[in-house]
């Protein structure tokens, strides 16, 4: 019947809750003997052994010491040639709790005649307190095999002593080269504070100047690590490392060109100043050379510091790099950005012309154009730019443009702005405007002041790079592409090609008209071959347009910063076409030498010439290396 509970049903229902309840029972009592367990066993481990454990922990731990990275190698244009690899070389270490206390002395003194160095160099680079650690101290790097040899024959007189492999930086190429590559050398603490977080450490080696710090990332590599067990005194307690094997650096290709880097170089000779070869279509730098220049393999050598100091007192500055880290007045060849104004402005015809004497009066002062009276006669703006007329430019820039046109156009071209050039430290050179001189001297800008920035004089200020996109823009009619050095970074060990520098552009002047470009560069094909520098510049072998200059500068009698700047062949496609710009400072003999250091430079690449073929060629034509009488303004 429904509703009606049977009292077997009763029995059954009491029996399963006691079942299940015992089980659970049990199930808490094991849970409570594991717990019990574990409780007693940390018991153990941290009181009863606790200082047992703590004991071996102290005594024993791990070891780490870095592999430095294979340094990337850079290679010129072609890939052909290693500009810059690693060398191998030792490094002798010492591990002081090894050696008897007793011999210490003896051992050490010892090695330091194997070393050819003072005992106390090893003194120093070991504390009294350290010598009873069983860490390795470095005693002397970039060892020679020989002594190496040295030390191997007499290993069992000189317990604790250690060599192994430290490769060093080896210039193949020095010369002009070093301002291009740069050198390395150990971290700084100052320099640590910067880089510390980009994964450098106080044993780094790094790049300081030149491709070698702007790439520095891209050569440095990945160090690896070697882990060893060790006691509290520092003894290896394992036979067998555990090795993270170093990753080597990338390697870099340059646009460098060695063969027109070494005619350049030789193009201008001894001569204080520099010389640089561009490819305008794309930027690429195929030469560049800065004189004088400084052997980067010193800083190798004992005794480095002594040596960079002595670069560093040297009054001709062997250290600039005076193609991008020196400023100069531009000279006459500011008159190509004066030329390029005026005609696009249309404030005075071209045609029209204004008459040298020889001399002009303004402002109470007396003017000189560069030839003497009666002068250059009438002059339009062709003719003006071919005989490099003072007095025709100090007419226009003063009457007919004035200061603000003047710097718009300068600034057009590039100059006084950053060329984004891959190195460091690069100048960006001046640019003047009426509101400068006023807030900085608290004087009126004058029309004198206008005069001498027309003929690039004043406070104008320019680097050779600037000079050389300045006609770069020209030829390209009204383009700047970035300059760099950087072709191509690729993997040191499978070459594969990692980044691939692309034509960039700087610098584009689309306000100025084709016609206007097509006028200057025909100006400046006639300015060679018409001008006053026409002598310097024959050759039969490649047809060129350029500007020359001549700077004075205080403090040099008789004496002129020498310009040139050029681009070439005049009739062929861009893409085919080479800027060159030579400048030689003041402080050499005066012989207007840069239109001669660059006609060798046209004559060398375009008929595949050295030096001294190219010389012996333009002599044939008629151009004699010999000091020319007067100077061109």
């Amino acid at each position: 019947m429904a509703g009606v509970i049977h009292s077997s049903d009763l029995k059954n229902k009491s029996g399963s809750s006691l079942s299940k309840n015992k089980s659970i029972f049990v199930f808490l009592i094991l849970i409570f003997l594991v717990f019990i367990i574990y409780v007693a066993k940390l018991f153990s481990m941290q009181v009863i052994e606790g200082s047992q454990y703590r004991t071996q922990s102290k005594n024993l731990a791990q070891q780490q010491s870095i592999i430095p990275a294979q340094r990337g190698e850079i290679f010129n244009s072609d890939s052909d040639m290693a500009i810059v690899v690693n060398t191998d070389s030792f490094a002798v270490d010492v591990t002081p709790g090894e050696i008897p206390d007793e011999h210490y002395d003896s051992i050490t003194a010892r090695l330091a005649i194997y070393l050819h160095i003072n005992k106390k160099v090893i003194d120093d680079k070991i504390p009294i307190y350290s010598r009873s650690s069983y860490k390795a101290f470095e005693i002397k790097s970039n060892v020679s095999f020989d002594e190496i040899s040295n030390i191997a024959e007499n290993i069992t007189d000189l317990p604790g002593v250690s060599w192994r492999s430290k490769p060093i930086r080896n210039y193949l190429l020095t010369g002009s080269m070093s301002h291009v590559v740069g050198y390395v050398g150990a971290i700084t603490k100052d320099e640590l504070k910067v880089l510390y977080n980009q994964g450098y450490d106080s044993t780094s080696i790094i790049g300081k100047t030149g491709i070698e710090k702007e790439y520095d990332k891209q050569l440095q590599g990945t160090p690896g690590v070697e882990s060893r067990i060790v006691d509290v005194r520092g003894r290896f307690m394992s036979d067998k490392p555990v090795v993270d094997p170093p990753v080597s650096g990338n390697d870099i290709v340059l646009t460098i060109d060695t063969s027109i880097q070494k005619l350049a170089e030789e193009a201008l000779g001894d001569r204080v100043g520099s010389a640089i070869v561009l490819k305008p279509s794309t930027g690429e730098i195929l030469a560049m050379v800065s004189y004088p220049y400084f052997n980067p393999n010193l800083f190798n050598e004992e005794n480095s510091s002594s040596k960079f100091q002595a670069l560093l007192n040297d009054p001709k500055k062997p250290l600039l790099n005076r193609t991008i880290n020196a400023t100069y007045p531009p000279a006459s060849t500011f008159k190509v950005i004066m030329a390029t104004a005026l005609l696009q402005e249309k404030t005075f015809d071209k045609d029209s012309k204004v008459e040298c004497k020889g001399s002009i009066d303004y402002g109470g002062r007396v003017f000189h154009c560069w030839t003497p009276f009666p002068g250059h006669g009438f002059m339009d703006l062709k003719n003006g730019l071919a005989q490099s007329c003072n007095i025709y430019f100090w007419t226009i820039g003063r009457d007919y443009l004035g200061v603000d046109l003047i710097s718009k156009y300068a600034k057009m071209f590039g100059y006084g702005g950053s060329l984004g050039i891959d190195l460091p430290s690069s100048k960006t050179g001046f640019i003047p405007t009426a509101e400068w001189k006023e807030r900085r001297y608290h004087e009126k800008w004058l029309g004198g002041d206008t005069m001498s920035m027309s003929i690039g004089q004043g406070y104008t200020n320019v680097t050779p790079l600037h000079v050389a996109d300045m006609m770069a823009m020209v030829v390209n009619s009204g383009t700047i592409y970035k300059p760099h050095l950087l072709k191509q970074i690729r993997n040191g060990v499978t070459n594969e090609i990692i980044k691939k520098t692309e034509p960039e552009v700087l610098y584009r002047a689309d306000s100025i008209d084709s016609d206007v470009w097509k006028t200057v560069q025909e100006d400046l094909r006639y300015t060679v071959t018409d001008g006053s520098a026409w002598y310097p510049l024959q050759n039969d072998v490649v047809k060129f347009a350029g500007k020359t200059g001549t700077a004075e500068v205080t403090g040099y009698k008789d004496s002129w910063h020498s310009w040139f700047v050029a681009y070439g062949p005049y009739d062929a496609p861009v893409e085919d076409q080479l800027v060159v710009c030579v400048m030689v400072e003041a402080q050499n003999p005066w012989e207007w030498w840069a239109p001669y250091a660059s006609n060798i430079i046209f004559q060398g690449i375009f008929a595949n010439e050295n030096c001294d073929e190219a010389i012996d060629s333009l002599r044939k034509t008629g151009v004699w290396f010999q000091k020319p009488v007067g100077r061109e303004e």
